[in-house]
């Protein structure tokens, strides 16, 4: 049985993500200290691409420094780290160097010098970073689909990009650490969305899903405590798990939190729990990253109002009763001596780029294997191409089909 891996998106307590810009090892070490008193067993971090990269032909020694600075201290406390590379956006602000912007303005996912300038960094940390032996591995950058709205790119020009920027990661890393990239979740749910499910789940080697509960109104159209709700990680993981052509490929809950108000915090432990005991119930599944270590502190403006109680811990680094909550989960997941049940019966998926939309909340598909789900089938996603193909269903393990009505 593969040991499932269980953290969380470090963001750090005093100043937030500003604080790369004057990192301070000591504040880094509460923090972490922290976080491995949950009993996880890893971080995901975030330097900023401005402080990284301020220029297209200069990367700062310095900055690069900071990031393996914090991944050593991780190690200080058994923490292993995935560290992503081109930020990119976060928690709504998005940070683009001056190179890329105003009178200078180029297209970050189409323009060759800007595509080469991010595989320059990547292949910077990469070799800075490949010697740590608590590194994960590298990302991308987070959620780089958020950028779309400002970059135009069609299907092709984003499979070049992400072809490009994962071959620049994967050249200085070590055999055993992993290149991945994340999207939110238009990827999977978003009609003709540019960066597609095919994209997420057979580029790098390990497929990314976030699965907020905000996103296509999940949480308001069922309610907080819905079943759709609590399901919506596992849900995630089987979608995920059916665009893959490799049928052993992992799947990461790579981040997934308790936003108030769509979750209020008095439903947040039991949300924690649902989710974390739901998505285990996934064969594919390689582990669960909670967003977010700590609270944004209200001193910081403008953001949404979901971004402030995002945390384990709050703004002064109390303990949440969601902390609680995961890290009793945790341990009782880990004393689980068998794994998760084969999926014998599959739900087939017929859709395509331009009607995606009909797997995700509130789309037919979505509902009906929620209805399914409900009544104890445990359904896993087998998309309509593979529907006739008895190898793919046999290597998954699936020896039934069912169609929406």
């Amino acid at each position: 049985m593969p040991t499932l891996r269980f953290g969380v998106n470090y963001t750090p307590r005093r100043g937030w993500f500003h604080s790369w810009h004057d990192f301070d090892p000591e504040h880094a070490r509460e923090d972490l200290a922290q976080i491995a008193g949950l009993g996880l067993d890893h971080i995901r971090v975030f330097h900023l691409w401005p402080l990284l990269q301020p220029n297209r032909t200069l990367i700062r020694a310095t900055a690069v420094d900071q990031l393996v600075h914090l991944v050593d201290i991780a190690a200080e406390f058994g923490l292993d780290v995935m560290v992503d590379g081109v930020q990119g956006h976060l928690s709504s602000f998005d940070f683009y160097p001056e190179w890329t912007r105003s009178w200078h303005h180029r297209n970050v996912f189409t323009d060759p010098e800007a595509i080469e300038a991010q595989a320059r960094l990547l292949r910077t940390l990469g070799h800075a970073l490949a010697d740590r032996p608590n590194l994960i591995g590298l990302q991308l950058g987070n959620e780089l689909n958020n950028l779309v709205e400002h970059n135009p790119v069609t299907v092709e020009q984003v499979d070049h990009y992400l072809d490009t920027l994962l071959a620049a990661a994967e050249e200085g890393l070590r055999e055993g650490q992993s290149a991945t990239h994340s999207a939110y979740d238009a990827a999977w749910y978003g009609d003709d969305h540019p960066f597609t499910p095919e994209a997420s789940a057979r580029k790098g080697d390990i497929t990314t899903v976030h699965p907020w509960v905000f996103s296509a109104d999940c949480a308001r159209r069922y309610g907080p405590r819905s079943f759709e709700v609590l399901h919506l990680a596992e849900y995630g993981t089987e979608l995920a798990t059916a665009y893959a052509t490799d049928p052993a490929r992992p799947v990461w809950v790579q981040e997934t939190g308790a936003p108030e108000p769509h979750i209020p915090s008095s439903d947040a432990p039991d949300f924690a729990r649902a989710t974390l005991l739901n998505a285990a119930e996934c064969t594919a599944l390689w582990g669960v990253t909670w967003w977010c270590s700590h609270d944004v502190d209200r001193s910081l403006a403008d953001y949404p109002e979901l971004e402030y109680t995002l945390g384990l811990f709050d703004s002064t680094g109390r303990r949440k009763p969601i902390a609680d909550a995961l890290a009793e989960t945790v341990t009782e997941l880990r004393s689980r001596t068998a794994g998760p049940r084969p999926r014998s019966t599959a739900l087939v998926l017929d859709c395509t780029p331009a009607t995606r939309s009909v797997s995700g909340p509130g789309g037919a598909y979505f509902e009906e294997w929620m209805r399914l789900r409900r009544e104890g089938v445990r359904p896993a996603v087998v998309l309509a191409e593979h529907a006739k193909d008895g190898s793919h269903l046999s290597e998954r393990g699936v020896k039934e089909l069912v169609r929406t009505p």
